[in-house]
């Protein structure tokens, strides 16, 4: 018999409606994990466990009045600290906004409160979502809960590791180059990067644009289906999203993978790919064509550029974005005598940001600089026309592409955070999603050294139900892969 922390979504939000379940139980259990294991994992910064219990137990009493209840109704979710929370301080794990607390929801948030879901903290990431391991936090770094000595992936990594650990049933990560599919893989759950504009941004605190998307963690499909479908659809305070209705995604699982193609990407499983990670997405693309899926190979030169390109847009968009930090409007401020506006404004970015942030703006900054900007920012955009451009063409023979998710299993803490450039590495397989704005899942696949490793579907543009519906059947056929970490 599962525990109450193992039920799925969608099974305990209906024992929570027919009154079987209490919400404030069932969020309880949540609460009790954190208390008993976030110690040790660290995927929180902030929990509010006594506005958690007041939601609880008002969906108690609209259960026992007969109230309309909303989707979500009495589950607890998750929610990435630079997501903003009325009431709840968003710090971006950064000391630049250690004691931020928002006036207003994200309208992520305020559709999570609309469906009756009770928020249970801010999760633990990368700063400002720069990174990819959740090792450049100014909170300190969150542990992987299939092994505590290494990185569960970012820079989502605590919305992830909640999940994995059974510390909340649904998560919201963002996903500027891989920072809920990396997270997902490397925790063995379930993540999708929506596409460009389904999903609205108002709300997140900016990294790069037009890169980052608002998106679910879940550790199984049809739970990432049902928050996937109360989070997306136009608002009109977002003007980048699309003029497109949210759909029930979890209508669209079920039914096998016959006439499906898939196109194995030929240079995401090549050289720096670890052979695991090669042998498990080659049994996942074994499983699909059980199932019913053609599956062939395809090749896409241009992804050989995909790395650079990226890191130069999203660097010199994360150099206009964090200007506005300078110590005067609100967040951390250097204060001293004798100090003017310009040296205050230089201490307290020096003081308030990460070595990893301050690289990144520094090295944007030069890319945007006069002499600079058409041999790098110009050049880079360019490359990613051309990458959206050839996704596009390979669209037109396969309904999906098969990639790894990331290129190795999940690594020691303290491994590659002196080296820059190794860590810029991890992200090869999973920027090319970020660049064409195309959406993308992350499925776990199999394991090594006792490690999860996860495959990524990657789908044309507003092609999330036949993600979630190839994610499902493969789940149903594996469910082995679908598996707790052995916390307790």
């Amino acid at each position: 018999m599962a525990r109450l922390f193992e039920l799925p979504v969608w099974e305990a939000s209906g024992q929570i409606r027919s009154g079987e379940l209490s919400a404030e139980e069932y969020v309880s259990c949540f609460l009790e994990r954190v208390e008993r294991l976030d110690g040790e994992v660290k995927a929180y910064i902030t929990v509010v466990r006594e506005k958690a219990l007041r939601q609880a137990r008002l969906v108690d009493r609209k259960v026992k009045a007969g109230l309309k209840l909303g989707r979500l109704a009495g589950v607890p979710v998750a929610v990435k600290d630079n997501i903003c929370t009325v009431g709840i301080r968003t710090t971006c794990a950064s000391r630049m906004l250690e004691n931020f607390v928002p006036p207003y929801d994200a309208t992520v948030v305020e559709r999570l409160k609309a469906e009756d879901a009770v928020i249970l903290g801010k999760t633990n990431m990368d700063e400002f979502a720069m990174g990819t391991s959740t090792e450049t936090s100014y909170f300190g770094p969150t542990r992987n809960p299939w092994n505590l000595e290494r990185v569960p992936g970012g820079s989502s990594g605590g919305s992830a590791a909640a999940v994995a650990a059974g510390m909340a049933p649904l998560s919201l990560g963002s996903d500027t180059g891989g920072s809920i599919r990396c997270p997902a893989s490397f925790c063995g759950v379930v993540g999708l990067k929506p596409t460009y504009g389904l999903v609205s941004r108002y709300g997140l605190i900016a990294y790069a644009n037009s890169l980052e998307q608002i998106g679910p963690l879940a550790f199984n499909t049809r739970d990432c289906s049902l928050l996937l479908s109360v989070i997306a659809g136009r608002d009109l305070r977002d003007s980048t999203t699309l003029s497109v209705e949210a759909v029930g995604y979890g209508e669209a699982l079920g039914g096998n993978l016959k006439g499906f193609k898939v196109g194995l990407v030929k240079e995401l499983m090549g050289e720096g790919t670890h052979p695991a990670v090669v042998e498990a997405v080659q049994r996942f693309a074994g499983k699909l064509e059980e199932l019913g899926a053609w599956i062939g190979e395809v090749s896409l030169p241009i992804l050989d550029y995909a790395l650079p390109a990226y890191y130069i847009i999203a660097m010199s968009e994360a150099s206009s974005n964090l200007a506005r930090y300078d110590g005067i409007r609100y967040g951390f401020r250097a204060e001293g005598e004798g100090l003017d506006w310009s040296r205050e404004f230089s201490v307290t970015r020096s003081l308030g940001f990460g070595p990893e942030v301050k690289r990144r703006i520094i090295l944007g900054t030069y890319a945007l600089s006069a002499g600079y900007y058409d041999r790098f920012f110009l050049k880079a955009v360019k490359v990613a026309t051309l990458i959206r451009r050839s996704l596009a063409e390979a669209f037109k023979k396969f309904n999906l592409l098969l990639a790894p998710t990331m290129p190795l299993p999940p690594f020691r803490l303290g491994e590659k955070i002196s080296d820059p450039l190794a860590l810029y590495m991890c992200d090869i397989d999973t920027v090319p999603v970020n660049l064409a704005g195309v959406p993308a899942i992350s499925i776990p696949c199999g394991f090594h050294g006792g490690l999860p490793l996860g495959a990524q579907l990657i789908a044309p543009p507003l092609g999330e139900e036949s993600l979630l519906k190839t994610a499902e059947a493969y789940e149903k056929a594996a469910p082995e892969m679908f598996r707790r970490p052995p916390l307790g």
